[in-house]
């Protein structure tokens, strides 16, 4: 390990896998994750809660510092390819994980970065992932106080610019569609998956199953959560 990961703490919520990835591009790929504690958005529907919301959680019980080279030695312990840096919003830390996702892009391991697509990546950090996966937040699971600051116009642009990205949209109906092809519009934002709302494997299915046919005709993707429909809410899978 190099000194510079190992004088780089982050500030991990959690650590678990191998598991499937459940989401977007790569869903099902056996995959592990580095959850990262902190999020600068605070949406009512959040299911990891537990890395921002100090109204209901001890954030210090709920985190902790891990220095950069014990991640990177928790990681390459595993044979898995696919290491999935998610959170809270993981571009907060950026500083601190660029030498870790650089020394295990070095190791050949595959490095995704899950954001809201609020904060703008370095470029050294775009040069170094696979790839983004990108779920800017839509009015409807906005909190208010978030209203003006959950969509990012240049964090936008340098995103679909550096090719790198793709774009996942939680939805609860068809009704939200609109916003997504108008945001799709505005920042060219593309490819596109769908994925729907929910913590329970009934949910989910109906809302794909409601969506399904619009989301063909935008020529989008549609993404199921597959953990949840594996494993149901459980935290860690």
């Amino acid at each position: 390990m190099t000194a510079r990961t190992a004088t780089r703490p982050l500030l991990v919520a959690e650590t678990f896998g191998p598991t499937f990835q459940g989401e977007g591009p790569s869903c099902g790929q056996q995959a592990i994750f580095v959850r990262l504690s902190r999020c600068n958005l605070s949406c009512p529907t959040c299911d990891t809660p537990y890395t921002w919301d100090r109204t209901r959680f001890d954030l210090r019980a709920e985190s902790r510092p891990v220095p950069g080279d014990q991640l990177v030695a928790w990681v390459l312990r595993h044979p898995t390819d696919l290491v999935v840096f998610t959170g809270g919003e993981p571009l907060l830390q950026q500083n601190r994980l660029l030498p870790v996702v650089q020394e295990l892009t070095a190791a050949r391991r595959r490095v995704e970065v899950e954001t809201n697509g609020t904060v703008e990546p370095r470029p050294a950090l775009v040069e170094a992932v696979a790839a983004f996966n990108v779920s800017p937040k839509l009015d409807s699971f906005a909190a208010p106080e978030d209203a003006a600051r959950r969509i990012n116009p240049q964090a936008l642009r340098v995103l679909a610019g550096c090719g790198r990205a793709a774009f996942k949209f939680v939805v609860t109906d068809r009704a939200d569609l609109a916003e997504i092809a108008r945001l799709c519009d505005e920042y060219r934002l593309d490819p596109v998956w769908v994925m729907p709302e929910g913590t329970t494997p009934d949910r989910i299915i109906t809302v794909m199953r409601e969506v399904a046919d619009p989301v063909l005709a935008h020529g989008w993707h549609l993404t199921s959560r597959l953990h949840v429909l594996l494993w149901g809410d459980v935290r860690g899978r």
